[in-house]
């Protein structure tokens, strides 16, 4: 029987995310995630007359590809999938996991070739269609979430169900003060970063791309980083589990990193030389998730928090020029029990412990 869950979501992300319309196409990928969702989501395209299309993928199979990955059989996939990709409105993807460390064994150098055969695919989709995406609970993700299964999928649907309509007047609000502001200062517990957002534009995310949502993004000026900055949220990349990332900038490059694998960190940050420059910069403002579970499309939407993104800047939008294979949207929670701290912006405080100030952003402190 199906969770009527399933069905709300599938509404949502169907009417509200991706605002399909009669005769669009809609391409549904499904990443170890039950065919029942799946089913509620071509129903849900259907009903508003789009015409759906499904890839299913399981991370076993997608672990062996990678492993013995060649420059010839990933051009040949991204040609198809760009094909595909080429014919869609919009997509939509949904991403579940029975284990977060599957590719952890994959050499760097596989993970490397296979992303960038796939970045102008994933380019395409992010600039010429409407699209959303979001993890599917399992096991595994209440686990890191020290939750137990029930618990963490009513947890799942209360956050991916919230009604983001009303961030938006906030949000838009957080958005026009960032288009503004041309300098940036951060400070809290193992943090002192001072860098530019001058010229760049600020979007404001809210429901629209990715669930959960509730985040304002921009990036820095690329040269303009300077400072230290403490990680205090846990991550996973690469398979690879983090703590503790610490990093000093010059002229906005990552000179010095440290964390619990510093040697693996370093690793990471030296697959091109955009990996050790910043591509983000977003302020997370989710009311109902409040803990980091290793998981970055939640970790990065905590309420009172900020990522600062080592890698990949979103090209076309808050483009700072930055190219890399890496994007790794590391999370620091500013609120009293991570340690507090204060945002910034042309010298005045507008976060103080993850509370916005201003009145008219008030709507995001939850």
């Amino acid at each position: 029987m199906q969770d009527p869950r399933c069905q709300e979501l599938a509404q949502q992300l169907v009417r509200f995310s991706t605002k399909l319309k009669r005769g669009e196409r809609v391409l549904i990928e499904a990443f170890d995630v039950p065919p029942e969702m799946t089913v509620a989501l071509v129903r849900a395209a259907r009903a508003v007359g789009a015409i759906p299309f499904v890839n299913l993928h399981d991370a076993l199979v997608s672990r062996e590809l990678a492993l013995k990955a060649t420059e010839t059989q990933y051009e040949a996939v991204a040609s198809v999938a760009m094909e595909q990709m080429q014919q869609m409105d919009a997509y939509i993807a949904l991403r579940g996991s029975h284990n977060i460390t599957e590719l952890s064994d994959v050499p760097v150098s596989k993970m490397r070739l296979v992303m960038d055969k796939m970045r102008p695919v994933v380019n395409h989709r992010v600039n010429e269609t409407r699209w959303v995406v979001l993890r599917w609970p399992t096991p595994a993700m209440a686990q890191q979430a020290n939750m137990s299964t029930e618990a963490f999928e009513d947890f799942y649907f209360r956050v991916c169900l919230l009604d983001y309509s009303k961030f938006i007047a906030p949000m838009r609000n957080l958005k026009k003060l960032m288009d503004k502001t041309s300098e940036v200062r951060i400070t809290g517990k193992g943090t002192d970063l001072s860098f530019s957002i001058e010229g760049l534009q600020a979007i404001a995310c809210g429901g629209e791309h990715n669930i959960p949502d509730g985040e304002v993004f921009t990036a820095p000026v690329k040269d303009s980083v300077e400072g230290v900055i403490t990680y205090n949220a846990p991550s996973i990349y690469q398979g690879i589990a983090f703590d503790q990332v610490w990093f000093r900038f010059e002229k906005g490059r990552i000179v010095e990193a440290t964390s619990n694998d510093t040697k693996s960190l370093n690793k990471i940050l030296d697959q091109d030389e955009g990996a050790r420059f910043i591509g983000e910069f977003a302020l997370g403002f989710n009311p109902e998730i409040r803990e980091p579970m290793r998981d970055i499309l939640f970790d990065e939407k905590i309420a009172g928090s900020f990522h600062f993104t080592p890698g990949q800047a979103y090209e076309g939008i808050a483009d700072n020029g930055n190219r890399s294979q890496v994007h790794w949207d590391l999370v620091n929670i500013q609120r009293p029990d991570y340690g507090g701290g204060e945002i910034f912006f042309d010298g005045k405080v507008i976060r103080k412990n993850g509370k916005f100030l201003p009145k008219n952003l008030a709507g995001l402190n939850g």
